[in-house]
Order: C-alpha cells, then structure tokens, then sequence
C-alpha cells in the first residue's frame, strides 16, 4: 500500500461498498422454467421513451421479459400499443410467446375487452401484474381536485376494475401483484395525491386476497424503491443526489430486481403467501 507525502493511504477503501451487478440484477440470467405453461398479463408492459438510445429497461418491460423467459405465454397491455408491441418483439426475438393489448385502464369497457383479449390469446389467465401509475404535482395546494381524481382513476380505480374483470376469468391457483411504490411509506417525493393513491393499494390488494382465497388466488403487493428506469430519471431530473447516497445500498435498483421480486411472488416458490407486501428499496424505507 503507497502513501502521499502526508502519509496518508492512496488504496484507502471507499465510502461504501456498492456489489457489482449480477447475472439478474442485469437481466442477463437465464431463464429457469419457474414460469413454465403459466398464462400472464402484464398491465403496463411497454415503457415511455425519452432518449431510446440511453434510456434503461422499466418496470413493466424488464418483468414481461422475464416472465416469458421463464416459461410463461405473457400478453403485453400498455395504453400505447407500439410500446406493448416493441416488447412483444423483444420477447419474440429472446424466444419467448406474447401478445400485445391496447388498453386505457380508466375506461371499463377498455379494461372488460383487454381481459377477454389477453385469455382469448393465452387460451387462460394464471396470473396478472398491475404495474399502473401516473404522477402528479407536488402538495395540496397544486392539485385540483379533478386533478386528484384524474390520478385516482388511473392508480387505485384502474387496478380495481382488472381485478373485477379478471377474477372469474381466473384459474384456481393463480396470482396477482400490485406494483405501488415506497412513496406510499415515507412522504419522500411531497406528491400527496401520488403517495395517498399508491397507499389506497395496499387496502386493495388485501381484500383482493380475501376474495380470490377460497380459490387459491393469492395476491401480493410490491414497493419500489428508487428504480433506474425512464420514469425514474424523469422524477430525478434536477436531483443529481437521487440514488446516490440516500440509499443504503449506494445505487438506485434496477428493474430487472424489480421484476425478480415480482416473480417470487408470480411463481409456485410463494404458493403460500398472500395479503403480503415486500419493499424491494435496499432498506430506503425501513431504515
């Protein structure tokens, strides 16, 4: 080990120590068949595009991959429909099977047409993700109450009228998983209308698992913490901090960890859990 002429440790160790990624932390592992014959929709499976060429892989995209990868016929339903269909081809070229929906999850008769159209394709409905969400202003003042309920409709309504649809189309022993965000634990982002309706989740998914048990249908909630996705640059414009060293881990999450979670909880390594929530945050919202 060298000293500078101060004597001090040119090798000091860092700060903190930051794991390099993994195999499935970059969404490079292969797949297991944890997911194999099972029929998924995933809602929220395309991603917004703001730099194509940088931007990292979301939420929805990285689990619809994943799944397929892991064996499942997955339907892809996104309200922009070239966006589901830009990750039905990913899938398509990775090997896997999937079918790309158009669906605007505030209009029932949307939601009613892209369930039918997601079990008609897969022949069946094992499982389904809710990755739906929309962002708002930050505090009260700011947001009109149109404006709140505009929100609402999209966060807590939209993932209410899927599982009224889905449920009878449902196999016994199926699964479903809400995606809300660690913003429903701590009041971090001041979006009060964001963090309230992410919140309102956790009461749905909870009754959602009462409802689908005597059936076998469970159904669980993940909490993101801060994820590198698009969205999540987007929320992080102006906050070089953001990720960094808030976080106990060091970095912000990929979503392919994201997405791993999630298949915990879609595959049969979870059969009994249900009613149950998991912060995927290194710690953000417990520590």
């Amino acid at each position: 080990m060298s000293e500078t002429p101060q004597g001090t440790s040119q090798d000091a160790k860092p700060d903190r120590y930051v794991r390099p990624l993994s195999a499935e932390s970059s969404g490079t592992a292969p797949g297991r068949g944890r997911l194999y014959g099972r029929r998924i929709l995933v809602v929220g499976g395309g991603q917004r595009v703001f730099d194509a060429p940088t931007d990292p892989i979301g939420n929805g995209r990285a689990m619809s991959l994943l799944f397929a990868r892991e064996g499942a016929h997955v339907a892809v339903a996104d309200l922009n429909r070239g966006s589901a269909e830009d990750t039905v081809a990913r899938i398509a070229a990775d090997g896997g099977r999937a079918s790309a929906i158009a669906a605007d999850v505030t209009r029932e008769a949307d939601v009613i047409r892209m369930i039918d159209e997601a079990h008609h394709a897969m022949g069946g409905l094992d499982g389904m993700v809710l990755n739906i969400g929309t962002f708002g202003k930050t505090g009260l003042d700011n947001v009109s109450a149109e404006e709140w309920n505009r929100i609402y409709d999209v966060n807590v309504r939209g993932p209410m009228l899927c599982c009224r649809a889905a449920l009878p189309k449902f196999e016994d022993g199926g699964s479903i998983v809400f995606i809300s965000s660690i913003a429903a634990l701590k009041a971090g982002s001041q979006m009060a209308v964001y963090d309230s309706s992410k919140a309102a989740l956790g009461g749905l998914t909870r009754n959602i698992a009462h409802t689908g048990a005597r059936r076998g249908i469970r159904a669980n909630l993940v909490y993101p913490g801060l994820v590198d996705t698009p969205n999540g640059r987007e929320a992080g414009a102006g906050r070089p901090s953001r990720g960094k060293g808030q976080v106990p881990f060091g970095r912000q999450a990929t979503a392919w960890e994201i997405a791993y979670a999630v298949l915990f909880f879609m595959s049969d390594e979870s059969v009994y859990v249900t009613a149950q929530t998991l912060a995927v945050d290194s710690g953000l919202s417990g520590m």
